[in-house]
């Protein structure tokens, strides 16, 4: 195994750890601050006598919790990952047998899929509600929003930086798995190669691959 090639990967899982962590508080802060509605995927109207903004409808808490318990458990793995790598490299030589290379194949191919669903769920969500709060002729944007009061918390919220981090941690999240995924499979193919060379493959090709006495 290149130690470079698992550096990277280390280095990768470090950054995704951090991007889950962004994602999952902004989006509970988010939901905190609406008195635990979800409100991607929601409504708010604007009271324009009091100047202020209510929730017309939002989503079910669940999707929410969806999308942190995804960041929250990629942000585990991630954690574990390199914890481990740091314990192994420091006790004995750092390897990887091919059973354990293909469970990480499996595991980063299973994270890409639901950051993707992740991802695009805060993309739209997030874009979803905005169309509304921006049908207001006093607001021209979601941040413009943000200075305004809602009912609901009676005060300000800065719910569309929070769910806009959110989305963004997840999709730069979702960069770094491709690119770690790329690396696991090089470093699986590498490895395949070396076995092969080494004659501790197939026992019928092993005598071809055996050095002359």
């Amino acid at each position: 195994m290149a130690p470079w090639l698992l550096a990277g990967e280390l280095l990768l899982y470090a950054a995704c750890f951090i991007c889950g962590i962004i994602t999952a508080a902004s989006v509970t802060i988010t939901q905190g601050e609406f008195a635990g509605r979800c409100m991607l995927y929601g409504a708010a109207s604007y009271n324009a006598t009091s100047t202020e903004f209510s929730v017309s409808s939002s989503s079910s808490a669940s999707l929410c919790y969806f999308v942190s318990a995804i960041s929250v458990l990629i942000s585990i793995y991630c954690f574990s990952v390199v914890l481990y790598w740091i314990y192994a490299s420091c006790v004995d030589e750092v390897q990887r047998g091919s059973v354990w290379m293909s469970v990480s194949l499996a595991i980063a191919a299973t994270f890409l899929f639901f950051l993707l669903v992740s991802g695009c769920i805060l993309n739209i969500g997030l874009s979803s509600l905005c169309q509304s709060v921006t049908k207001a002729d006093a607001v021209k944007s979601c941040q413009a929003a943000q200075s305004l009061t809602w009912s609901e918390s009676h005060k300000s919220s800065p719910f569309y930086t929070s769910l806009h981090n959110a989305q963004v941690s997840a999709w730069v999240n979702f960069f770094f798995w491709v690119v770690a995924l790329v690396l696991l499979i090089i470093q699986k193919k590498r490895g395949t190669q070396f076995t092969q060379l080494t004659g501790t493959g197939d026992p019928e090709t092993d005598p071809i691959f055996h050095r002359p006495q």
